[in-house]
This record gives structure tokens, sequence and C-alpha cells, in this order.
């Protein structure tokens, strides 16, 4: 039988995210378009926004900046979509679709899946009171839940398009499903097909971000070049499990073993149990290779069965958060910032006091521009201009509004050299935390709905994932060491990206060379990370929950940090909640390397340029 491929492009990375990649997609020629506009967070939104108007809380772009200019492309050239815009209200989203597709006399089905969404049952889940999966954490108030979603998978994606469906709308799946889901039906792979559904859950998680892995947020982002006019990813996934990356012709971006690389380890824990709904996937092995300019093979990853659960998350108001940041220059502006914003928060108290509300639960001062991100290794140079971010939480949105009006009182006593852009003042927010457990599969009911006609499907039961059935690979080999030894910053020997998964931050490090993995191995140990982002884990760096995982098909480790965000996403008042620029500092730190081995780097260095 001849490997068959299918060519799927990646159109959407969040809520929000420009309009511009449909047009360039569906300009490259694909048989599908995939978007992902998900995320925790965005589940709280759409739920507020649903229970103010029943008729939304889903994406609306997808039908004003998706659909309404392209439908007609899409029907002419037979693209089938698939896309999770249906939030918390997935219905309406399908009515919106066919309304609109009535409207410009196009026919095609329109298929909404439902079954994730779980608020409706809150009683039922409350009674049973989970615990938080990572933290055993007691079942939050049930009066300040905003949003239950259980996480589905690819097959009832699968079977919709199955049963004819051009455009496939779902609520909460799994970002990488929309993507494994068209693999599954073009290729008929499985349930039981392990291997397959990791590779192509793998193709799934590099298309989720859209030009994440086209050279946006890369290590080396000069070689991205034009990114107002970044190419989106296209993978062409074959029936092997195997697939290629690539961009459209004449857009900017790259597409390098770097760029692949990075996203492949972009917000994932363990590679070697990535937990999926549909396979637990092991991403170990995975090989990654320039083909071509712009062309990128991926090897086929290796699966294990599904869980029989899934991941479940609920999210929750906790008080209230606010904030703003103000900028300082001239001579001593980084302690002429401190000096403000301890103030600020000196009256901001004794304002309190004086309403007999409680003290803040938690505050922030970051200095940025003073080194205030690296902790012990910022460097002792006296900026000359600072951005300082102050923030707090209270359980009283008033507690946050005295803040913010002495922030913006304070500004005539203030040490000289303050300024902003000026507009509207900050307000106080709700905080939105999440909380994470596990739904029995036979628990959820799930529906596909398809012009009106009504399919139940029941997802395969799956069975409890063991680790001991993991094999670890060995470590790097100690490096061999000589006399003359340099040191260089990691930079130059490694890319890497880091992304957040709750209050935990990855950083997936990735060698340029594989004769650089035993000296970044050696130099790199979760003592020696957890002293870099000592001041940003809970209790400190002696109190340091990291794991370190090899990679070695890819040449990379990843490591996985706890309790190192704040509370994560607007639970956090931290200037980076989601740790996004974790990986820039890693990347600071130094690694011996032999003297002789730096001939080689300068030769790959000069090549790059």
């Amino acid at each position: 039988m001849p490997n068959k491929s299918v060519r799927i492009g990646g159109a959407s990375g969040y809520w929000g995210e420009s309009a511009m990649a449909t047009p360039q997609l569906l300009g490259a020629g694909v048989d599908y378009l995939v978007y992902d506009y998900l995320a925790e967070i965005t589940m709280s939104i759409m739920a507020r926004a649903h229970a103010k108007d029943p008729a939304m809380g889903f994406a609306g772009d997808f039908i004003s900046a998706v659909l309404k200019p392209h439908a007609r492309a899409i029907a002419g050239q037979g693209v089938k979509i698939i896309a999770n815009a249906g939030g918390v209200n997935p219905a309406s989203c399908g009515e919106a679709t066919r309304a609109l597709l009535k409207e410009q006399g196009l026919d095609l089905k329109v298929a909404v899946i439902t079954g994730d969404n779980l608020l409706a049952e809150l009683d039922r889940i409350a009674a049973t009171a989970p615990t938080e999966m990572f933290t055993g954490a007691t079942f939050p108030d049930r009066d300040r839940i905003a949003s239950i979603n259980a996480y589905l998978g690819a097959f009832p994606i699968a079977r919709a398009l199955a049963e004819g469906a051009d455009i496939v709308i779902t609520g909460r799946c799994v970002d990488s499903a929309v993507t494994l889901g068209a693999c599954i039906h073009e290729f008929g792979w499985s349930p039981d097909d392990h291997d397959l559904l990791a590779s192509g859950s793998l193709a799934g998680h590099l298309l989720e971000c859209g030009p994440q892995a086209t050279g946006g947020n890369y290590t080396d982002w000069e070689e991205a070049g034009d990114i107002a006019n970044i190419g989106y990813p296209i993978g062409t996934v074959s029936s092997d499990g195997s697939f290629t990356v690539t961009k459209p012709e004449g857009t900017g971006g790259c597409v390098t073993v770097g760029t692949v690389s990075e996203q492949m380890l972009y917000e994932i824990g363990d590679p070697q149990a990535y937990m999926l709904p549909d396979v637990v996937c092991d991403f170990s092995a995975v090989a990654i290779t320039q083909l071509a300019p712009d062309e990128v093979h991926v090897s086929a990853a290796r699966g294990y069965p599904a869980p029989h659960q899934y991941k479940t998350c609920l999210t929750y108001g906790e008080g209230f958060r606010g904030g703003t940041y103000v900028s300082f220059y001239g001579f001593d502006a980084a302690r002429k910032a401190q000096k403000f914003c301890d103030n600020v928060f000196a009256r901001a108290r004794k304002i309190l006091r004086g309403h007999n509300l409680g003290d803040y639960s938690e505050t922030s001062i970051e200095l940025i521009g003073a080194d205030s991100q690296f902790g012990e290794f910022a460097s002792d140079h006296q900026p000359r201009e600072v951005v300082a971010k102050i923030a707090a939480k209270h359980d009283e949105a008033a507690a946050i509004g005295i803040l913010l009006r002495e922030l913006a009182g304070l500004g005539l006593a203030t040490p000289p050299g303050l300024s902003g852009f000026s507009g509207a003042r900050a307000k106080p927010s709700p905080v939105v935390r999440l909380f994470s457990y596990l739904t029995p599969k036979q628990d959820i009911a799930i529906r596909i709905d398809i012009d009106g006609r009504s399919v139940d499907f029941s997802d395969q039961p799956g069975e409890a994932f063991e680790p001991s059935a993991i094999v670890r690979p060995a470590d790097p080999e100690r490096p061999a060491l000589s006399d003359a030894m340099v040191s260089v910053p990691l930079i130059r020997l490694a890319w890497a990206r880091s992304g957040d998964k709750g209050n935990k931050a990855n950083i997936g490090v990735i060698a340029r060379d594989p004769a650089y993995l035993p000296f970044i191995w050696a130099a790199l140990t979760p003592e020696s990370v957890a002293r870099r982002f000592g001041h940003f884990i809970e209790g400190g760096a002696d109190a340091a929950k990291i794991d370190r995982f090899h990679l070695p098909g890819s040449h990379a480790i990843n490591f996985l940090i706890d309790a190192v965000l704040g509370g994560g996403g607007v639970a956090s008042i931290r200037n980076d909640a989601q740790g996004k620029g974790y990986g820039q500092i890693l990347l600071a730190h130094p690694v011996a390397i032999p003297a002789a081995l730096t001939d080689k780097l300068e030769e790959l260095e000069g090549h790059s340029r």
C-alpha cells in the first residue's frame, strides 16, 4: 500500500491571533485548516461572557475573520475546517456558522461536538469533591467556579468527518486533537495504533501554536527575517506517522531544526509521558532533520495506550488583583523606581488600616531594565531607564482600587523622572485560578450534531498508564575534560524555549550540535537551574522541585520546574506569569567546554551569519 499523505495548515494559535493565516494557507494549497483558540483562561473569559448573554461564549472571530471573508474560497477548494472555536458554547458557534453559510449560499455540512462542558453537573462533581491532580488541593468553593471542561480527544472529530462534515466545531479538546482528528479520518488509524496516534499528536503539537514553529519566539530570531509577513506552518503528514513541516512560499519566518525542535518541547512536561486523551506520547527518540530551506522532516514518535480518564480543568475566582507599569529615567533610575513603589504600598496600607481592610495577600515589584528577572545573577550596571511593575492581590476589589488610586496619587511626590503612557487607569480584575482533576471517560457523554442530525459517541475506555513502562534513555556520556576549558554562555551552544503548565514552567534546551550535549548536561544540573530561578520559586532555590529529562533523538533536555510562576496565568501578578522568557534567562547560564571545541563552535557560528 503506498504511503498516503495529507497537508494540514496551522491557522491559529490562540483567540485573538492575526487573521493573516487563512488566506495565506489557502493560497499555498492545503487539505485541512485547523484552528486552536482555547486556553484555560480563555475558557473562563468565555464562561463569563456566556453568563451575561446565552448566545455568547465562543470565538466570534472564527465567524467574522475566518468564515465571512473566506468561506467561498474554502468551499471552492474543498478544504475542510476543524476548529475548537466553540469555547463554552459550541452550539451557538455552530448556529452562527450555518447562518453565515446560508447567507452566502454555500452548501457545507457543519458538525458540532459537545460533551466537554461539565458546568451543568457542578452539584454532582462538588459532591464527589475531587482533589487537584498536581497539588492535592481540596475542591474550591462551588459559588466561585466559572467553568469546568474535560479535554476531549480526536476520535469524535474523526467521526464527524466520517459523517460527511466539511466544518467541525468543538468545545474544549486538547490542542493537538484538531490535527490528529484529520489524520485518523484520512488514514483510518485505530485506537490501538499507538505509535501512529503519538506521531499525529506531535504533528498537531507543532502546528497548534501557528508561527511559533516557523520562526516566532525563536532563539535565533534574526533568522526569521520579515516577521510582519511570517509564514504559518504546514504539516504534510504521512500514513506511517512521519511528516514534514514547511511554510508558504514567499512568506517571512523560517523553518529549521531549531524552530521545530523548540516547538516540540514547548509546554510539555515529561517528554516520555505526554498525556493526551487518545494516547500517551513518547517524543524522546524523535529525530528532526533539515531536508531543504524551510523544510524539516520529523520522524515518528512512540505511543502507549490511551489513559482511562480525561484531564478536566476548572477555573474559579479567588479575590482580585491589580497593578500597572510606570517608567523612570535619569541617574539612579532603579533606586528612584524602588522608592516610588515602596511608598505607594506604604500609603495604600495606611488607608487599608483606616478602612479596616486587611493587608494585601501578595505584592509584587519588578524593575524591568534593572535585571530583576535574573535574581542573584543580575548584573551590577546602573540603568538610566527602567520600567517599574507594581501589583497586588486582595480579597476585596476596594483594596485593589485603593492601591491603583495611590499609584496615581503619589505622582507629584515622587522622585524625579517618573513618566508613563497616558490612557485609561487600571481597574481591579478577578484572580482566576486553575484546578485540574481527572474524570473517568465513561462519565462523559459526547454528542455530534451534524446539521440537526445527532450522533452519540463513546470514546475508547483506555487504561491506567503505568510509568514503569517507560524505558529511560541513558544520560549523555560524561564529557571529556581537558586542561584548557573555556566558559561560554549556553546560547552559543543551544536553542531554548520555555512555557507554562499551570504553576509549573518547562524549559526545553536543544544542542546546536550533538557534540555539545554532554557539556550542557554536565553544566545544567537541577541544582544550578534552581539557583537561576530561585527568586521565582516558592520557598526559594532550596525548596525547588525540578525534573530533568533527556531526549536523545533531538539532542535535547527538558526541565520542569514546580511552583515557579506565582500561581500562573491570571492567578499570578508576575511580569512573566507564563514563563515565556525563562528560556532566555537560562541561555545566560555558563557552560564549560574544551578550548579545542571552540574551533568547531566558531565555524558553525560563521556559517550561520
